[in-house]
C-alpha cells in the first residue's frame, strides 16, 4: 500500500481518538447525571427492553455494514441497493417489535414494558435509514463527519433524557434519550454524508453482500446471546431492581470499551481489509493497533478498578452497590479488549464462515456459565461472565492461528504483557486507597499517585512493556505530524 493509506489512516485515527474524548465526556455525563435522577428500577426496565432491541439491531444491520466496508470494490448502484435493503429491514422490524411488545411484557411479568418496547421500536426505522450512510463515511475514512454526527446525536439525546428526568418522567427519560439520539444522528448523517441513494436496481447482483451478511448475522446473534444472557437471567429470575444495580456497573465498564474498542475497530477494518494481500504490512498494522487499544483501555481499567470505591462513592450513595460488581466485571472488560483484534482478523480477511463456526462452538459455553452463575446471585453472574471471558480470549487466538496467517502468538504476548504490566499499578493504587480509608477525595488522590508511581516503575523495569507503550507514543506523534504533513509517515508501522 502507498503512503497515502498510512496518512489517511493516521488522520482518521487522530480524528477518532479526539472524538472519543468528547464521547467519553458525554457518556460519563449521561451515566453520572441520570444515575442521580433515576432509580435502579428505571435502569432495570430499560435494560430488559434494550436486550430485545439489541437483538433486533443485529437483524436490522444484517451484516451489511461490514460487507460494505470490507468489500474491495463497491459501485454506486450496490451502495444504493444496500441502503434500500437496510431501510426495508428497519421498517419490518419496527412493525414486528410493536406487535410483540405485549409478549415482551408478559415474558418479564411487567406490563410497563409493552408501551416501552413499542416506543423504542422506532429506532429500528431510524437506524435502518442511517446504516449505509454511516457505512459510506466509514469506508471512505471520513471519520470527522461520522464522529460529528454520532456525538451530535449523543449530546441531544442526553439533553432530552435529562430534561425528561427533571420533569419526573422516570424510565421514559432513558427511552427519550435513545429515540432523540437516533433522530439527530440520522439527520446529521444525511446532511454531512456525500452518498445519495439511487433507486433500487434489480439487475445489480447482491448475492456476495447478502452471503457475507448471513454469516455475520449468525455469528453476531450467537455473540449477542452470550453477552446478554446475564441481563435476561437477572431480569427474569432476580428482578428489575438488582438488574438496575448490575446494569449501572456494566455501563461504567462499557464506557471505555465502547469509546475505544468500537471506534478503533471502525478505523482498523477498512485499513486491514485493504492490506489483505500485503501480509507483512497487515501484521504490522494489526499488532500496532492491538497494542494501542490494549494500553488505552487497560490503563483506564487498571486505575478505575483499583479505585472503584472512592471513585464511585463520589458520584453518590446510589452507586455503592455497584462497586464490587464493577470490579469483578472489569476482568471481562480486559479480556474482551484483548479479543477485539481477533475479531479484526475474522472480518478484515473475510473469514465470516469461520467466525460463525467459532461462535457456534463457544457461545454455549458462555451461556451455560452465566446461567450457572445465577446460583450465586448478581455477584455470581458477574463472576461467571468474567471468568469465561478469559477462556474465550485464549480459544479465539488458537482458532485464528488455525484458519489464518495472523500472528496469534505475538497477539497473545501483547495481551499478556499489557495485562500483567497494568496489574502492578492497580495493586499499588488499591493498597494506597485502603490505607487512607478507601473513601473520599483523599483516597482517590493517594491511589492515583501510587498508580502513577507504580506505572513508572513498570516502564523502567520491564523492557517488553516499555516497548509496547512506546508504540502508543509513536502513534500519537504520527497523529500530530499527520495534521501538518498530509500523507506523512507510516502511521502504525512501528511494530516489527
Amino acid at each position: 500500500m502507498s503512503d497515502r493509506l498510512a496518512g489517511r489512516a493516521s488522520r482518521g485515527a487522530a480524528v477518532t481518538v479526539a472524538a472519543q474524548g468528547l464521547r467519553v465526556v458525554v457518556q460519563a455525563a449521561s451515566v453520572v447525571v441520570l444515575a442521580r435522577l433515576l432509580a435502579p428500577t428505571d435502569y432495570g426496565l430499560i435494560a430488559e427492553v434494550l436486550v430485545i432491541i439489541g437483538l433486533g439491531e443485529i437483524f436490522r444491520d444484517f451484516g451489511l455494514t461490514n460487507a460494505a466496508v470490507q468489500a474491495k470494490t463497491l459501485s454506486t448502484a450496490e451502495r444504493s441497493n444496500l441502503f434500500w435493503l437496510n431501510s426495508l429491514i428497519g421498517v419490518v422490524l419496527t412493525g414486528v417489535a410493536v406487535a410483540v411488545a405485549p409478549a415482551v411484557a408478559a415474558f418479564y411479568g411487567d406490563p410497563r414494558l409493552s408501551a416501552l418496547t413499542a416506543v423504542l421500536a422506532v429506532t429500528f426505522l431510524l437506524n435502518g435509514l442511517g446504516t449505509q450512510l454511516r457505512a459510506d463515511l466509514n469506508r471512505t475514512l471520513e471519520f470527522g463527519r461520522l464522529s460529528f454526527a454520532e456525538i451530535g446525536g449523543q449530546v441531544v439525546g442526553l439533553a432530552v433524557g435529562v430534561a425528561m428526568a427533571l420533569l419526573g418522567s422516570g424510565y421514559w427519560s432513558l427511552a427519550g434519550q435513545q429515540v432523540g439520539q437516533a433522530i439527530v444522528s440520522l439527520v446529521l448523517l444525511a446532511a454531512l454524508g456525500r452518498f445519495r441513494p439511487q433507486r433500487y436496481r434489480r439487475d445489480v447482483p447482491m448475492r456476495r453482500f447478502v452471503g457475507f451478511g448471513l454469516d455475520v448475522v449468525g455469528a453476531q446473534l450467537l455473540g449477542y446471546a452470550g453477552k446478554n444472557t446475564d441481563t435476561v437471567v437477572i431480569g427474569t429470575l432476580i428482578g428489575a431492581g438488582p438488574l438496575g444495580v448490575y446494569n449501572r456497573a456494566f455501563q461504567l465498564l462499557a464506557l471505555p470499551l465502547t469509546q475505544i474498542n468500537a471506534p478503533s475497530t471502525r478505523v482498523a477494518l477498512p485499513v486491514l481489509s485493504s492490506l489483505q494481500d500485503d501480509p507483512v504490512r497487515y501484521r504490522r498494522y494489526l499488532l500496532a493497533g492491538q497494542s494501542v487499544m490494549m494500553h488505552l483501555v487497560l490503563g483506564v481499567f487498571s486505575w478505575s478498578t483499583a479505585l472503584a470505591a472512592p471513585l464511585l462513592l463520589l458520584l453518590g450513595p446510589r452507586w455503592a452497590d455497584s462497586v464490587p460488581l464493577f470490579q469483578i466485571l472489569a476482568v471481562s472488560g480486559v479480556f474482551t479488549t484483548a479479543g477485539y483484534s481477533t475479531y479484526w482478523v475474522f472480518m478484515s480477511k473475510g473469514l465470516t464462515r469461520s467466525l460463525l463456526l467459532w461462535q457456534l462452538s463457544t457461545r454455549p459455553i458462555v451461556i451455560g456459565a452465566v446461567v450457572l452463575g445465577v446460583l450465586g446471585g448478581v455477584t455470581g453472574v458477574a463472576t461467571a461472565y468474567s471468568a469465561v471471558s478469559v477462556g474465550m480470549w485464549l480459544l479465539g487466538l488458537i482458532w485464528i492461528a488455525r484458519v489464518s496467517d495472523a500472528p496469534a502468538r505475538r497477539m497473545f504476548t501483547n495481551g499478556l504483557v499489557a495485562t500483567l504490566g497494568y496489574a502492578f499499578p492497580a495493586a499499588a493504587a488499591w493498597v494506597a486507597a485502603w490505607g487512607t480509608g478507601n473513601a473520599g477525595l483523599g483516597s482517590l488522590l493517594a491511589g492515583t499517585a501510587a498508580w502513577l508511581g507504580a506505572l513508572a516503575l513498570v516502564l523502567v523495569a520491564w523492557p517488553a512493556f516499555r516497548r509496547d507503550a512506546l508504540v502508543v507514543l509513536q502513534v500519537v506523534r504520527t497523529f500530530k505530524r499527520s495534521r501538518e504533513e498530509r500523507g506523512s509517515g507510516a502511521v502504525l508501522e512501528v511494530v516489527a
